[in-house]
């Protein structure tokens, strides 16, 4: 289900589910998200769901709203867009997550030749990616990431595609690249202090071999490569 993830300053103050056709937002506390501060209009944006895709409009407010940066006056919002208003920060978070696997764990697959291609999600339980489209693998050897503890223990999760980025959205967020020579992992976002056998990851990305001990959001994961 889509979710916002609002924060000032880099602390999150709310997450708000995204569940009716319409969500508004502004100062007034009529608003399904209200935010009392002066910069934000009284009736601010509001995001319009439709099926999976979710839209956010501008309602001519006097400080405008952000999309990554940008100005936007009605915009179709994607995974992991940032969404500003006044000094307040809004990170959309649209995850599909495979049944029995914990719910704020999310295992995302990147094609290899379009990255405008929807992404592939890797669904655990059954150990299999699927994508809205065909994607074409990297070549290289055979890795997965196994899950040690938590809710999906012993799920393994193969690393078919280029990049797959593992962890909690809003808490920490790693990616595992697949190159010609082998695997690296690099930390994405959030402050979630996620290591490689006991050494925090960086921006940097760091070399993986068979055996490797990664820890994110509280979930230790180990590296397999065949």
């Amino acid at each position: 289900m889509p979710k916002m993830i609002v924060s000032i300053d880099g602390v999150v103050i709310k997450e708000v589910q995204l569940t009716k056709d319409r969500t508004t937002l502004g100062r007034r506390p009529y608003n399904d998200v209200v935010i009392d501060n002066l910069a934000i209009s009284g009736e601010h944006a509001v995001f319009q769901m439709t099926g999976n895709d979710v839209f956010i409009e501008d309602l001519n407010s006097t400080n405008g709203t952000y999309v990554n940066g940008k100005a936007a006056k009605k915009q179709q919002l994607a995974n992991g867009d940032t969404v500003e208003v006044g000094k307040y920060k809004i990170k959309f978070v649209n995850e599909v997550v495979g049944d029995g696997f914990e719910k704020t764990m999310m295992v995302k697959s990147v094609p290899a030749m379009a990255a405008a291609a929807p992404a592939a999600v890797v669904s655990p339980a059954a150990g299999t990616a699927y994508a809205a489209r065909p994607a074409v693998a990297a070549p290289g050897a055979h890795a997965s990431i196994k899950v040690l503890s938590g809710a999906a223990a012993g799920r393994e999760v193969p690393l078919t595609k280029v990049v797959t980025t593992i962890g909690k959205p809003g808490v920490a967020v790693a990616a595992i690249t697949k190159r010609q020579h082998g695997f690296v992992v690099h930390h994405v976002e959030g402050a979630g202090n996620p290591s490689l056998n006991g050494a925090p990851i960086g921006t940097d990305p760091m070399p993986l071999k068979n055996g490797d001990l990664i820890e994110l959001a509280g979930t230790q994961m180990q590296f397999v490569q065949i």
